[in-house]
């Protein structure tokens, strides 16, 4: 019986076996049934539970899933085994008979409380049922067998028993009663007061989140839970979730939870704050290699060549260390592949050629293979070589399934680089006919010709793609924008916009298109209103530009140029950005 049951996976379509094959295979295996069922060793029981295990088997086999599933879990009672619990669990699941299911998974928690399995199983199927207040007992149980260090491991994993959950605030309730004796305990209490927050976050309760992690904070300053949860609630619209963290770190955090806030900030594109919290971690802990990596990019961004080349050398030196140690391929860490890729860009920055090279060789994962040819054009185009680098990247082998699609990416994005729209266009026309399923390539596409003033093909373009995908929402957006931005059809604009926004609610880029249609309809105070919210949530140049026009239109000239140079911070070669300095400063 053993046998048979490796052909099957928690919750998987059992691979079946022929019919002889079935009758062979549990009589060869009868042996090994009793070591696996803990049954008593009698052989009149044991010849019958052999016996019932057959008609189980054969039942299921006969595509009878009520009597297989019957006599499943009484052979499973009989013999108290988690095996045959299991499978009589996963005959229902498969005949997608929910409460057989839970009817098998309530007896095997029953026959075996301490059986993580049959507890999993158990909250899976409830909360799949919609049943969520009966979760609340078996977790309880689960948490009160643990010592309260291992306690708190089981309860940050509790929200993720309830991602699917339907109802998010029944499950935010359900959670708060369960982990409700753990809320006074310093050691278990943060992390209880964190899977709460998190459930609140999950039912869109920001504000209720950050209390809970605020809570759990002040039971213990050092526990990490609430901080994580405070990570993930940080944003200029929730200060107080930032404080949280910054007061964490200032009590000695370890470099792996600052390294998450740093992370954060460059997600948030507060960069000047992110490369001082890497300076924070390379002195408090200066054998951690991710923060060397965070600040050489930054630094190199900022043309600070020197600061860079050190920065990324000691990164690589760790990195390489590190490996070294393992007894590992260095070719196979992207992070390492990433900083060689940096420092040859710093050696290209400072016409080094032959040290370019010699950081492209060190990558030879053939996941990256695409991206150093593509660095390798770059130099090519930069000495006027634009078909030969073009050619580099063709003559690139595809190892991946997935390579075909990268080349053509790298090839179109070196034609933009190079500001060779017409190239860009011609090449994406022709990738398009050989791949007429691809609405990401006609998308771009509808972008190159965009950037040949091909409006009409644009629009042909991009409603096609809103035809064969009605969720592709940057479809909607770039149409919406595109309107606006010539002042054609202002309502159709502002509609395509609210739709694309209706899939991405917060997304910033969506939120500057819906400003810039406001702006462009005459509604300047609604215009910088949307415009301010969108920059605060991702400083990006070219929002900067938008919003920057806004406020020069409303006389505030002084915080336009603010805005501005904030954008030039972010990114100095913004060619919307600068047209916008360069054409209002003139005025």
């Amino acid at each position: 019986m053993l046998f048979m049951l490796d052909y099957y996976g928690p919750m998987t379509e059992p691979k079946r076996l022929k019919f002889p094959t079935l009758l062979l295979a549990l009589a060869l295996t009868a042996p090994m049934v009793w070591a696996q069922t803990n049954a008593p060793l009698n052989s009149e029981l044991n010849s019958s539970l052999l016996y019932e295990l057959m008609l189980a088997e054969i039942s299921d086999y006969n595509n009878d899933p009520v009597s297989a599933f019957q006599l499943m879990l009484d052979a499973a009672q009989k013999s108290r085994s988690d095996q045959l619990f299991e499978r009589a669990v996963e005959i229902a699941l498969r005949a997608r008979a929910g409460e057989s299911a839970l009817q098998a998974s309530q007896a095997w928690s029953r026959n075996a409380p301490g059986n993580k399995d049959a507890t999993r199983y158990l909250l899976q199927i409830l909360i799949g049922l919609n049943k969520l207040q009966e979760t609340v007992d078996p977790i309880k149980r689960e948490l009160g067998a643990m010592a309260p260090r291992e306690r708190s491991a089981a309860i940050n994993l509790v929200p993720r028993y309830f991602v699917r959950a339907t109802d998010k605030k029944l499950a935010t309730h359900v959670v708060e009663q369960t982990l409700a004796p753990e809320l006074a305990n310093p050691v278990t209490g943060p992390a209880a007061f964190a899977a709460i927050g998190t459930m609140r976050l999950l039912a869109e309760d920001s504000h209720g989140a950050l209390e809970a992690a605020k809570k759990g904070a002040a039971l213990n300053r050092k526990a990490e839970e609430p901080v994580q949860l405070a990570l993930a609630l940080t944003d200029p619209r929730l200060p107080d979730a930032e404080a949280l963290v910054i007061a964490h770190l200032q009590t000695g955090a370890r470099p792996e939870v600052h390294m998450a806030y740093v992370r954060k900030l460059l997600d948030m594109q507060r960069y000047a704050d992110a490369n001082a919290q890497a300076r924070q971690i390379n002195a408090a802990a200066p054998d951690f290699a991710e923060a060397w990596l965070v600040r050489g990019s930054l630094a190199l961004q900022k043309k600070e060549l020197p600061d860079a080349q050190s920065a990324l050398s000691n990164f690589v030196r760790l990195r390489e260390a590190a490996q070294a140690s393992a007894a590992t391929e260095t070719s196979s860490d992207r992070g390492l592949a990433q900083g060689y890729f940096l420092l040859a860009e710093i050696a290209e920055q400072s016409q080094k050629p032959d040290e370019v090279e010699h950081y492209l060789a060190l990558i030879d994962n053939p996941q990256d293979a695409i991206r150093v040819q593509a660095r390798r054009a770059a130099i090519l185009a930069r000495q006027g070589k634009l078909e030969e680098a073009r050619a580099l990247i063709r003559a690139t082998p595809e190892s991946l399934p997935e390579d075909e699609r990268a080349k053509i990416n790298a090839e179109a994005q070196l034609l933009r680089d190079n500001k060779q729209f017409q190239l860009v266009y011609d090449f994406l026309q022709e990738s398009l006919q050989r791949n007429p399923e691809d609405a990401d390539l006609r998308y771009d596409l509808a972008m190159a010709a965009e950037k040949l003033d091909k409006i009409d093909e644009m629009e042909k373009l991009l409603r096609q793609v809103i035809a064969d995908k009605p969720e592709y929402h940057h479809a909607y957006n770039a149409l919406g924008y595109s309107l606006a931005d010539r002042k054609l059809r202002l309502p159709e604009a502002r509609e395509l916009v609210k739709k694309a926004l209706a899939f991405a609610p917060n997304d910033p880029f969506i939120l500057d298109s819906l400003g810039w249609v406001e702006f462009r309809s005459g509604n300047l105070d609604q215009a910088r209103q949307i415009l301010q919210g969108a920059f605060e949530a991702k400083p990006d140049a070219e929002i900067a530009a938008h919003l920057g026009e806004v406020l020069w239109s409303l006389g505030d000239k002084d915080q336009a140029h603010a805005v501005w140079n904030s954008g030039l911070l972010q990114n100095p070669d913004n060619d919307t950005l600068l047209d916008t300095i360069k054409r209002l400063s003139t005025l």
